[in-house]
């Protein structure tokens, strides 16, 4: 109906491959306007061909009415096949390293689809956003080591990255999460991450659930001054840094 928000089930198509995704449209969209985008990346749980998971708790907190009214905001989510990853890295190790570890197909695919999307829609270059839980989480620290100049702010949840590549990210606001007895994905990957981006003089906030497991994304998006914290966040948009 006009004037109401909308989540539509897409297919995303092109020489790489193909992915299903979900978007969500701010109500009253005018093209006259800029708007942020959010790309959230699900965990292991969202893997799939059907596009009818549940996508990511911060999919479902955006795109409440009452954040929509103050905050509104394209928000995306691409689904991952069943058997593979956003990053092809085992999720016990923790850290990892870009230089061995090359991009995945599957996350190029949701670079590609955030690049249609920027295309199709008004969206402002300085508030593009991303963020994910456990799987999802490698795979925000991930996409930001790879496009350093592409986000605006970070948001990954019980994830790991490469910490010997935190400079090139240190001048991104990132606020972390991770719960102290996470048995799937150690605490201790965030941790590594949060350190380096602090010896790097980075915008590093980091939160970790004291006796809290792997579920630690149910509380992040509960904080109330995530969202707030989050939709604050520009950066230069002269300096894309797409590939």
């Amino acid at each position: 109906m006009a004037g109401e928000s909308v989540t539509e089930a897409r297919v995303f198509k092109s020489k790489s491959g193909t992915m299903p995704y979900r978007i969500f449209k701010p109500a009253n969209y005018d093209p006259k306007k800029k708007y942020p985008v959010v790309l959230c990346l699900h965990g292991a749980g969202g893997r799939g061909n059907n596009n009818k998971s549940k996508g990511t708790e911060a999919f479902i907190a955006l795109s409440a009415l009452k954040v929509q009214k103050q905050y509104q905001a394209f928000l995306i989510t691409p689904q991952c096949p069943v058997k593979k990853q956003w990053v092809n890295t085992p999720w016990k190790n923790g850290s990892y390293s870009t230089s061995n570890i090359p991009i995945s197909k599957e996350l190029e695919l949701v670079v590609q689809i955030l690049n249609s999307v920027e295309k199709e829609f008004k969206i402002d270059p300085s508030r593009i956003y991303v963020t994910g839980q456990s799987m999802g989480g490698y795979g925000t620290w991930d996409i930001i080591l790879r496009y350093p100049k592409r986000f605006a702010a970070a948001v990954p949840v019980c994830g790991s990255g490469d910490p010997t590549q935190a400079k090139s990210i240190a001048h991104l606001p990132i606020w972390v999460f991770h719960g102290s007895k996470d048995s799937t994905v150690p605490a201790k990957g965030s941790r590594d991450m949060v350190e380096a981006l602090k010896k790097a003089g980075g915008k590093i906030k980091y939160t970790e659930y004291k006796g809290i497991g792997h579920n630690s994304w149910s509380r992040a998006w509960k904080e109330k001054d995530l969202i707030p914290w989050l939709f604050k966040q520009h950066n230069k948009p002269d300096a894309p840094d797409k590939k």
